[in-house]
C-alpha cells in the first residue's frame, strides 16, 4: 500500500511540475514567469485538482533568527499565486512559506493531521533566481519541490 501511494504522489508530482513550467526546464522563463521572483503552484492530491484558496503567508528570517511575516496571499481557481514578494524585497537570506492546510481541509469536511505546513528555503545565495514552489497536499502529507531558475541580471 505505501508503495502505491508513493507511485500515485510522484505522478500526481510530476503532473503538477510539468503542466505549465515546462518551459523552466527547457529555456529561459516566459515574460510573466520573468517578473515574478517568488511563486507557488499547490495540487489538491486528494481531489487531484488545484488547491484554490489556501492561504499562504511569506516570512524572511531575521538576523536574531525570527521571522519577518512579508506578505500573506490565497491560492487562485489554478491552486497558484505569483508574486508572493516583491523584486526589490526577494533578497539574500532563509524565506518561510506557511501553507494554512487545516483551515483548506476543513472547508471540505476533512480532518487533517497538520494545522499547517511551512516550507523553508535559502534564497538568492547564488545570485538573484526566481523560484516556483511546486506542493502536493493531502490531510496527512505533502510534498514539495522547487524550480529555480539560472541567476538573472538586476539592474539597480
Amino acid at each position: 500500500m505505501k508503495m502505491t501511494c508513493f507511485k500515485v504522489l510522484t505522478v500526481l508530482t510530476a503532473a503538477l511540475l510539468f503542466s505549465d513550467t515546462v518551459q523552466w526546464v527547457h529555456g529561459a522563463p516566459t515574460q510573466a514567469e520573468s517578473k515574478c521572483p517568488l511563486m507557488i503552484k499547490v495540487l489538491d492530491a486528494v481531489r487531484g485538482i488545484p488547491a484554490a484558496k489556501l492561504s499562504i503567508k511569506v516570512y524572511k528570517q531575521k538576523e536574531d533568527k525570527s521571522w519577518e511575516l512579508l506578505s500573506t496571499r490565497v491560492t487562485a481557481e489554478d491552486g497558484e499565486v505569483h508574486d508572493l514578494v516583491k523584486e526589490e524585497d526577494f533578497v539574500e537570506g532563509v524565506y518561510k512559506l506557511e501553507l494554512g492546510t487545516k483551515r483548506f481541509w476543513s472547508k471540505v469536511g476533512i480532518s487533517p493531521f497538520h494545522e499547517y505546513v511551512d516550507v523553508v528555503f535559502p534564497a538568492n545565495d547564488a545570485g538573484h533566481r526566481h523560484y516556483t514552489i511546486a506542493v502536493l497536499l493531502t490531510p496527512y502529507s505533502f510534498s514539495t519541490t522547487a524550480l529555480v531558475s539560472e541567476p538573472i541580471e538586476t539592474h539597480t
